[in-house]
């Protein structure tokens, strides 16, 4: 018997990155999982793998509709909603004074209001339960910016803040956990528009970051405390960051 034996865990943006570690960790623990994310066929080949119940369904976080959604299926297929933990994320930064609005409103959608949906769609439930876990993944981003990164910050810095009010409103009946990793090695910087800073992101997000499965076992160890123990919030950084 695995330590997530029974339960139902929800995980946005499971096609890539820390989604796909997280699903793998969790399953290897005996999770229900229900995956959402925006590409079928890696959805597809990832339930295939896993140990244990998986099922999928395509989502993109942007629309309320589609999270309920996913919601739903995991209601359908397993009964119950233990675990959320709100992932999908992008990184598309750049100046302000280039004036990327599109870029904007895309990281406003994903990174913030996609928190909300995830939230919006269990949180009744988790309370006419009595119980569950909501795991937001921010980033360090959210405590320090930088000339390229400010939309992006904000976001997380959004995500932090809706997570403290959320716990304070649910406290003693749903576990809030907000994750800030450092530099991780995924593909999150693929997004970047500008050439040249691409480039340097990937090469930063592959020299000494963290692997995604460092971010999955944080997780894990966040969501098999003790009954009476809550892990709020946990920065996560590679050895090598000042």
């Amino acid at each position: 018997m695995g330590q997530l034996s029974g339960k139902t865990v929800i995980i946005t943006g499971a096609s890539s990155g820390i989604g796909v570690a997280t699903a793998r960790a969790l399953a290897g623990e005996g999770a229900n999982l229900v995956l959402g994310a925006r590409r079928a066929d890696r959805l597809t080949a990832l339930a295939a793998e896993l140990p244990g119940e998986a099922a999928w369904q395509v989502t993109d976080v942007t629309s309320r509709e589609q999270v309920r959604a996913l919601a739903a299926l995991a209601l359908e297929r397993f009964g119950r909603i233990d675990v959320l933990i709100n992932n999908a994320g992008i990184m598309p930064i750049s100046k302000l004074g280039e004036g990327r609005v599109d870029d904007w409103d895309r990281m406003i959608d994903v990174n913030l209001k996609g928190v909300l949906y995830g939230i919006d769609a269990v949180l009744g439930h988790m309370l006419e339960r009595g119980g569950g876990h909501i795991v937001n993944i921010s980033s360090v981003a959210a405590f320090k910016t930088s000339p390229m990164s400010g939309v992006y910050a904000a976001t997380k810095a959004g995500v932090r803040i809706i997570s403290e009010s959320l716990r304070q409103e649910v406290a003693g009946r749903v576990a809030v956990t907000v994750v800030y990793p450092g530099a991780v090695s995924t593909a999150l910087a693929q997004s970047i528009p500008d050439d040249a800073f691409r480039e340097t992101m990937a090469k930063a997000l592959g020299d000494g970051a963290l692997d995604p499965g460092d971010i999955a076992s944080v997780i894990l160890n966040a969501l098999t405390q003790p009954a009476n123990v809550r892990i709020s919030d946990i920065i996560v950084r590679p050895a090598n960051a000042p």
